[in-house]
């Protein structure tokens, strides 16, 4: 049975280990999600800038105001920044948005001759993922949400959900940032993508409903007896 995660479990095998225990508690939990594309790579990367700062209801409702008023991504990229601002207005924070996908979509139009990212799938992670990020104000999150998402790549994107709970479960260090998480975790998930999927949704809702920010739920938890951030008494009345 695993304890608590200590100095000795620090090296990566033992680790993944660790990390495969929790992903089958929270699917016993949560389900088993199953991987499927969510859309062609630019429309998950436009997605993703949509979502930054705002809710997935407002996102979803952005992006589709957008691809009515200017179905195809060459019109985006011509028309004024301000008529892209007033698509997008329901997303949040839409003058800084606008002009900021119209950059991303130059720059991919000029570095790849299209207005796709469809040659990405060719392209093994790393490079796909150093591509990504060489585009103007796309970080490891947004990167690994188009690989995971659309390309189906084992990279995990770290939200604030799946930082938090990650730094409590001893995944990661206390002091790794987010953005220094998304290198942790594709040494400890190797290739396996659908274990990378499943992980990702699954810390996301143990984060909304258990592991909160504020006043965790430790004494329902079912990873508190493995958990090193969990009081003793929860450690030994979970699972």
């Amino acid at each position: 049975m695993l304890g608590p995660v200590d100095a000795a479990d620090r090296d990566v095998h033992a680790m993944g280990r660790r990390l495969r225990v929790i992903n089958d508690r929270l699917k016993e939990e949560y389900g088993g999600p199953r991987w499927h594309a969510h859309g062609p790579p630019l429309d998950v990367l436009i997605g993703t800038i949509l979502s930054q700062h705002t809710s997935d209801t407002n996102t979803t409702r952005a992006f589709a105001s957008l691809r009515a008023r200017f179905p195809d991504w060459r019109d985006v990229a011509a028309a004024p920044a301000s008529d892209i601002a007033d698509a997008i207005r329901m997303g949040g924070l839409a003058n800084i948005k606008a002009p900021r996908i119209q950059r991303v979509l130059r720059v991919i139009a000029d570095e790849s001759g299209d207005f796709s990212l469809t040659f990405l799938r060719e392209l093994p992670l790393g490079r796909a993922d150093a591509w990504l990020r060489n585009l103007p104000g796309v970080g490891p999150k947004t990167s690994a949400c188009v690989l995971l998402f659309s390309l189906g790549l084992p990279a995990m994107p770290v939200d604030t959900h799946v930082h938090r709970v990650s730094r409590r479960l001893g995944l990661i260090d206390a002091d790794c940032s987010a953005e220094d998480a998304h290198a942790v975790f594709r040494e400890l998930l190797g290739p396996d993508r659908d274990l990378t999927y499943a992980l990702h949704l699954n810390l996301i809702e143990h984060g909304r409903r258990v592991c909160k920010a504020r006043s965790p739920a430790c004494h329902r938890c079912v990873l508190a007896d493995i958990c090193p951030s969990a009081p003793t008494g929860d450690r030994s009345a979970a699972p």
